[in-house]
């Protein structure tokens, strides 16, 4: 990984730009060649992102027979919503990518005699999907991948808009070192992530906003599937941090039981695969119990070996004997909360954006359907890697366009006074309306405060965050039936 000087990123013009420096950024820059002029941009630092966070691990299908059945896992999943030529895609491709990452030399974790360890998670019919380091998947990929990159990277640098001339994206103008500044390109990549900071309970990186969706609405960019967004049923939300900490879907997979303070195992009243049924079922029925019964909801890990639950997840053991739990002895309260934005940026099956020459989505800002309704426990970082090779591939087929210009600076003033405050009560409104369970009425009620914040002085960060939002209300309130992650119901939310 090459740090760039904030003076020479901006004396240069680029083949590509890729906004982040997740799973799904740094995969597409490895494979593109060290002879292309690339440069990887992020808001933060280069870890500070979703995948840093991501402990359940990667999926694949097991071998060429299982290709099938995890098409079929995914599909049903999705609840009737996939787009079956990206989850065949995805699937197909599944185990060329964990081959390239095994044949760079990633390790995953194996067992005593040298086979790659398997595990299954919530609505998997076998295990398929591998990890490393236990609980630290993504922190071991990210990582790893990091040090493959040969390209260079810029950080703490915002994205504020898309340069597009003419139906092409000709780079981007980003705010660096409090200045803004255009870099011209003749392809960008988003892999930016999702919306997490859009949620009063996330377990999301604190650099995941939307910003760059808010961007898209404003160009006329298709988002799609804005109304699906996954929220993780197993999480530990009663600390301080914006960033939630998250108990892996694996845990459940393993043996980890859901229980009220009586130890009762609830999930079966809702569905006959208890802890096991998908993410969207279990969240529901979590919400809906803790309400109903007024009752604390745990976590149980009773039924894991001490030494084998530190060895497996390392990190949830730690991170949470460092607030005052002993792992797997103690029940850990928990609540769902949100994880994943299945909707994002229309993209299609080379990960390019319909209609703007030389721009691509992948990863968690994309929409390429394959998660239809409801995402597939892991299928995510199976996801980022299998399109951001696919956007590599479009870029070094088709050939670079040249942009003429010239391009003139934003005059939005980025932040003013009392936008923080907004932007909180932003997260509360979403939590409230726009989470779990939705009304018609709680979603009218948030999308006309959404838009009345729209036509108050705020910020252009602020904006086009409350654009995201907004775009999600309206998909909300577009789908009158509830299906997968998006559960509407009748009646004013108390």
């Amino acid at each position: 990984m090459k740090n760039l000087s904030q003076k020479k990123a901006f004396e240069l013009r680029y083949d590509v730009v890729i906004i982040g420096s997740g799973v799904a950024g740094l995969y597409a820059a490895i494979a593109l060649p060290k002879t292309l002029n690339v440069l990887i941009i992020n808001k933060s630092y280069p870890w500070e992102c979703n995948t840093y966070y991501a402990q359940g691990g990667v999926t694949t299908a097991y071998d060429d027979a299982d290709i099938a059945v995890h098409i079929q896992d995914t599909l049903d999943a999705g609840a009737g919503m996939c787009d079956i030529d990206a989850v065949e895609l995805m699937s197909q491709n599944s185990q060329g990518v964990i081959h390239d990452l095994l044949k760079r030399g990633f390790s995953f974790d194996k067992d005593d005699e040298g086979h790659l360890l398997y595990t299954k998670e919530a609505a998997h019919s076998r295990s398929r999907i591998l990890h490393a380091g236990g609980d630290a998947t993504g922190r071991h990929l990210h990582f790893f991948l990091l040090n493959q990159n040969p390209h260079l990277m810029l950080s703490d640098t915002t994205v504020v808009d898309l340069l597009i001339e003419n139906g092409q994206c000709c780079g981007v103008e980003v705010v660096s070192e409090g200045k803004r500044k255009i870099i011209l390109a003749d392809n960008v990549i988003i892999a930016s992530g999702g919306v997490g900071s859009l949620y009063e309970y996330h377990t999301n990186a604190s650099t995941i906003s939307g910003d760059i969706h808010g961007i898209c609405i404003e160009k006329g960019i298709k988002l799609e599937a804005m109304e699906m967004m996954q929220f993780h049923p197993t999480v530990f939300v009663a600390n301080t941090w914006a960033r939630k900490q998250l108990l892996s879907e694996a845990l459940r997979g393993e043996g980890a039981h859901v229980v009220d303070d009586n130890g009762y195992r609830f999930l079966f009243e809702y569905d006959p695969r208890g802890e096991l049924a998908p993410r969207d079922i279990v969240s529901r029925a979590i919400f809906d119990y803790k309400q109903r019964s007024g009752k604390e909801v745990f976590l149980s890990c009773e039924n894991f070996e001490p030494e084998y639950f530190k060895e497996r997840f390392p990190n949830i053991y730690k991170s949470l004997r460092d607030i005052g739990y002993t792992l797997p002895k103690d029940r850990v309260p928990i609540s769902p909360a949100f994880h994943y934005a299945i909707g994002g940026i229309k993209t299609n099956l080379d990960g390019s954006v319909p209609g703007i020459i030389g721009l691509y989505s992948v990863g968690e800002a994309a929409s390429t359907g394959v998660h239809g309704a409801n995402r597939l426990a892991s299928n995510s970082l199976l996801e980022g890697l299998v399109y951001a090779k696919k956007a590599a591939e479009s870029i070094l087929v088709h050939q670079l366009h040249s942009c003429k210009g010239p391009f003139e600076l934003g005059t939005e003033v980025l932040e003013e006074t009392g936008d923080k405050e907004k932007k909180d009560f932003l997260r509360r409104l979403m939590w409230d309306n726009v989470s779990i369970k939705r009304t018609p009425e709680g979603l009218h009620r948030t999308k006309e405060i959404i838009e009345s914040m729209l036509h108050e002085k705020c910020g252009r960060l602020l904006k086009l965050r409350l654009l995201t939002a907004h775009a999600i209300v309206e998909s909300a309130e577009n789908r009158a039936e509830s299906i997968g992650v998006h559960y509407i119901t009748q009646g004013v939310k108390e």
